[in-house]
Parts: C-alpha cells; sequence; structure tokens
C-alpha cells in the first residue's frame, strides 16, 4: 500500500481535464474531500465479463484511499481492475426563464483509477472501520464487529484519491440581465435538502430500548452537509 502524502491540488490528467463549463470546476483537493464527506453512497463503474455495469456501494476514506464494498466487482479482480467512481449531490433546481437555462446546483467528484483488493488483515479491519464510520460515526465501537469468517467473505476494494475530477456548481440563474428578464416570470432556486428522520427500533428490540446517543443525535445532521472528516 502506498502511504506517499497525496499533493494539495488535483492533478489534471486527460481523464480529469474540465472540458464542459469549466468554471464549475475544481483542483482543490479539499473540495474533493468535502464531497466525499457529505455523502456514503457512491456509483462505482466497472467492465465485468466485457460489459459496462454500474452499481451503487458504500464507501469510506482515508487521506489518500477510498474504500469500497466491492463484491460485484471482485468477480474480476484478479489483478487491479480499472474503475470510475463517482459521488453526486443535489442541492437544488435552477429554474430560469426559459428552458434552455434551467439547471442544478450539484456538486460533484469523479475519481479514476485502479481499484485493488485489499488483502492485508489490519488495513482490511481499518478500511471496513473508515466505511462503517463514514456512514454512521460510532457504530464501530458501538456494534460487534466482524469475525474472522465474516472478515473473509467480504471483499474490500481501495481505490486511490490521486485522480479525480471535482465540479460545483451554486447560485442563481444566469438569464437575469439577458432579454428574457423582460418576460416578467418567476425564476430562482427550489432547494433539496436531506436530512436524518427519527430512528425505528428493531421490533425485535425489547420495548422502551432506546437508541444510542451517536444515532440519536444523527436526527439533528444535515444528511448532505454533515462535516465530517477522514480523521473523525
Amino acid at each position: 500500500m502506498d502511504t506517499t502524502p497525496l499533493p494539495p491540488r488535483l492533478p489534471v490528467t486527460d481523464r480529469t481535464r474540465h472540458r464542459r463549463l469549466r468554471e464549475q470546476g475544481s483542483l482543490e483537493r479539499t473540495d474533493l474531500a468535502a464531497i466525499l464527506d457529505a455523502g456514503f453512497v457512491c456509483h462505482l463503474g466497472v467492465v465485468i465479463e466485457g460489459r459496462p455495469l454500474v452499481l451503487p456501494t458504500v464507501y469510506g476514506r482515508d487521506e489518500q484511499w477510498l474504500y469500497l464494498h466491492g463484491s460485484v466487482a471482485s468477480r474480476s479482480l484478479a489483478g487491479d481492475l480499472p474503475v470510475c467512481v463517482t459521488v453526486t449531490h443535489v442541492d437544488g433546481l435552477v429554474l430560469a426563464r426559459s428552458v434552455f437555462e434551467h439547471g442544478v446546483n450539484y456538486r460533484s467528484a469523479v475519481i479514476h483509477g485502479d481499484a485493488r483488493r485489499v488483502t492485508d488483515p489490519e488495513e482490511k479491519l481499518e478500511g471496513l472501520r473508515r466505511l462503517t464510520e463514514h456512514s454512521a460515526p460510532g457504530q464501530w465501537d458501538y456494534a460487534r464487529r466482524p469475525n474472522r469468517k465474516e472478515l473473509a467473505a467480504t471483499t474490500l476494494l481501495a481505490l486511490s484519491l490521486q485522480e479525480a475530477s471535482v465540479k460545483i456548481r451554486s447560485g442563481a440563474p444566469e438569464d437575469g440581465d439577458g432579454p428574457d428578464a423582460e418576460l416578467g416570470l418567476w425564476a430562482g432556486v427550489l432547494p433539496l435538502t436531506a436530512v436524518w428522520g427519527e430512528p425505528v427500533p428493531d421490533p425485535a428490540l425489547p420495548a422502551g430500548t432506546p437508541p444510542p446517543e451517536h444515532i440519536a443525535r444523527r436526527t439533528t445532521v444535515n444528511l448532505c452537509g454533515s462535516g465530517r472528516t477522514a480523521a473523525d
């Protein structure tokens, strides 16, 4: 496993070069980290038996690696597997005066590279901890951890965060100073926010069993802006 620190800015490669809407692109690694930390579901694109396949899966990260639950991709993972991983957050609909100018406020990251199967027991356990804590901070220390049999049955992929493309769009419609502004039509942004609901207990729990504090406090967290970091 390579532990060389990654540079603070994302490299520009043929796969990550911003060819359209360049003003929405970012080369800041901090923007990549923020996008990854704001979610926990990604889409993993692989080629399986000669055909493209894109599947949702959960992830976690540290400063250098994105860890992915990779049970499907493992069917073709004899060595490094070329993959593309995307994470996207929709922050609102941009409703302009003309349909042509409609758009979406969003944050997105596309990560390219060769995923490797994690086989080192210590890294595998740490990767699974990262994955668990990314989606439910505090759960790794609360719940029973995987045993040797469960670890053997779990495939974990690691993808370097070296090569990634980041784009962010925010703000109002862009036709406010054009001819369509004279139409007298409403224009603006319809925000979209995801929040956690109240915990629903397993019916098998004894009556009155409260959720642990780390779960109960999640109801006050904005799902797409939790502010988690890789060090959590």
